[in-house]
Formats: C-alpha cells, sequence, structure tokens
C-alpha cells in the first residue's frame, strides 16, 4: 500500500490521533507552483522585473524562487552577489549593483503602500502567493504565484473527518492565501504566517491542549515539527531529513497513505484486543473446570491440548483478516476516497 512504518510503537500511536496538521506548499498542494501575475511600479516593464527577481533566486531551492526562475527562463541572468536568505520572510541579493529585496510583507514593512497591499490581498483571496519586490529601497511591484491543490487533497480531509479527526493546515504563507486553500479544501483550523522554526513549537501547543498529533511535511523546515508530533508522516518524494525524523513514509507521495496508515493502526490495534480476548477466553473457561478436579473426568489432556491449539487457530486466523485491508480502505476510485468504519 506504499506506507513504510518504522517500529510497533508508531503503529500503537496512530490510532489513537484526534488531530493532524497538514504542511501546505508539497504536502497538500504540488510544490510546483507557477508564477500567473507580475504587475509593476510606473513603467518598468513585467520582463525587467521579473529578470532581476529571477536572478536573486537562482540558485534557490524554494518551490516559490524556482517558480519566478522558470517563468524567466528565456532571459540572462545578471551576476549576483551578498546573497541572504531570511527564514520566513525572503532574500536580499546585489543584481547588477542594485540591492533586491524579494519576499513577504514583513520584509519590504512600509515600502509597500496601501494601494498596492490592497491589489495583493485580491490575489491572496484567490488562493495565490504574492511576493513583493523592491530595488534600492524603492518598490517596484508584486508577484503572484499559484500552486496546484492535489487531486486526492480535498478526499484525504474528508476521510480525516469522517474518522472524527480535526485537520490543520500550517503554512508560512500569509493569513488571506492560507484561509483561501482551506476552505476550499475544508480544513477545520489554519496556522499561517509560520516561520520554519516555529511548526515545532505550534505542535507542541496542541499537545497542551490534549491533543494527540499527527504531523505531515516533506520538507527540511518539516523536520523538527515531524519529530515532536506523536507520529510525523513524511512524504517519500520530499527531503531525506524529513523522512529521517518521521516515523511513517509515504512511499509515492499520495496522501491517501495519511488515512491508509491510520486506519491500519485502528484496524490492527481492534484485533490485538480481539486476540487478547480469544487468547484468555478459552483458558479462563477451563481454569474452573480444573480447579474442580473435572479435568480428567472430561479427558483432561485431550482437552486441553484441544484448547490451546483452538486458541491459536482463532488468534492466527483472526489476525489474516488484516490481508484484507490492502483490498478494502485507502483506495481512490473516480476520485472519491472511500473509507471504511474501522
Amino acid at each position: 500500500m506504499g506506507v513504510l512504518i518504522k517500529g510497533g510503537d508508531v503503529l500503537e500511536q496512530a490510532h489513537q490521533l484526534n488531530a493532524v496538521i497538514l504542511d501546505k506548499t508539497g504536502t497538500l498542494t504540488v510544490g510546483e507552483p507557477r508564477v500567473t501575475d507580475v504587475v509593476t511600479v510606473d513603467a518598468m516593464a513585467q520582463n525587467d522585473l521579473l529578470q532581476m527577481a529571477a536572478s536573486a533566486e537562482q540558485g534557490s531551492e524554494h518551490p516559490l524562487g524556482e517558480a519566478i526562475v522558470h517563468a524567466a527562463n528565456d532571459e540572462a541572468f545578471y551576476d549576483v552577489t551578498d546573497f541572504e536568505a531570511v527564514p520566513g520572510q525572503g532574500i536580499l541579493a546585489t543584481v547588477a549593483d542594485k540591492r533586491v529585496k524579494l519576499g513577504n510583507r514583513r520584509l519590504l514593512g512600509a515600502l509597500v503602500g496601501d494601494d498596492w497591499t490592497a491589489k495583493a490581498e485580491v490575489l491572496e483571496a484567490d488562493g495565490k502567493t504574492v511576493m513583493f519586490v523592491a530595488i534600492d529601497d524603492r518598490f517596484v511591484g508584486l508577484i503572484g504565484v499559484a500552486d496546484v491543490v492535489k487531486d486526492e487533497a480535498k478526499d484525504v480531509v474528508d476521510g480525516l473527518h469522517k474518522m472524527g479527526i480535526e485537520v490543520i493546515m500550517v503554512t508560512g504563507d500569509n493569513a488571506r492565501t492560507a484561509h483561501a486553500v482551506a476552505k476550499r479544501l475544508g480544513i477545520d483550523r489554519v496556522l499561517a504566517e509560520v516561520l520554519p522554526e516555529d511548526k515545532a513549537h505550534q505542535v507542541m501547543q496542541l499537545q497542551k491542549e490534549g491533543k494527540c498529533v499527527g504531523m505531515v511535511g516533506d520538507g527540511i523546515n518539516d523536520a523538527p515539527a515531524l519529530a515532536q508530533a506523536q507520529v510525523g508522516i513524511a512524504l517519500g518524494t520530499g527531503t531525506d531529513v524529513a523522512i529521517e525524523s518521521a516515523g511513517i513514509t509515504l512511499m509515492s507521495g499520495n496522501l491517501v497513505g495519511v488515512t491508509t496508515a491510520i486506519l491500519l493502526s485502528r484496524q490492527t490495534m481492534r484485533i490485538i484486543r480481539q486476540n487478547l480476548f480469544w487468547a484468555f477466553a478459552y483458558n479462563t473457561l477451563l481454569v474452573p473446570v480444573a480447579a474442580l478436579g473435572l479435568l480428567n473426568p472430561l479427558g483432561g489432556p485431550m482437552l486441553a491440548a484441544g484448547a490451546m491449539a483452538l486458541s491459536s487457530v482463532s488468534v492466527v486466523s483472526n489476525a489474516l483478516r488484516l490481508r484484507r485491508f490492502g483490498r478494502e480502505v485507502g483506495k481512490i476510485k473516480n476520485a472519491k476516497l472511500k473509507i471504511k468504519n474501522y
């Protein structure tokens, strides 16, 4: 089923989950954003703005930076010096002897006026991430980037709800963009504008609320949160650090594995309890018989041997019912996730 579970303790914890945090970029979304809008101040050409921004982002491993570079791939890039990444905000770089700031509102601060803030909010309400650009401390425009939500994301969120699990989305994006995506997917709670180093703190806050938390992510900055959560679930298409930090890995990167892993844990624990019942039941029934000295008249040794064999057969047969799990649970048919009552 494409779900790698690294230990029995993880399988035991997963059935207790009542809150699951989903990272946005690369987890709920495809992770391949595309530039959709380039809006410039005054007479600055869109291509010039895009070329400056792409030059600053060349070599970037961030999906948003890669999207800008991809959009300007026909242009010759300028040389870059004094590059600096500001976690959770953007980048600073000297491009063609000009100081470029590219990032969110926190990075540019007062350089972004109210009119441009309003324009950005329109794009954000459509689920797009907006990056502001300033050159030599003068605001010159903004770039809108959109990432496609994974096909199975809505069905997985609905499936988690059917299991009585609260679904939470965490992202570094601004609140308006985050809520637009969350509304589309039916997500209960949004943690927006979260710095990479604060994701683990958000997990801790939920744990302090008494929740058993699962964290689903794929990036380097998700690793501390994956380790902090009771159950960390990493996408196999993500970074090695995230995979190493998680107790469960979804080998294909398909989010359906989240519901599959939780349902498998629930069914496994249910069968373990049933097996314990049957294992004790036969012995419990025969203890009074033995205490009353009735074993010999009833063919004691034969009865004891038969009960032991029957106990073993019933436990093994019951455990083998898990083989049906792969055929019944976690399948997508006509883009709809089927969740059975495990």
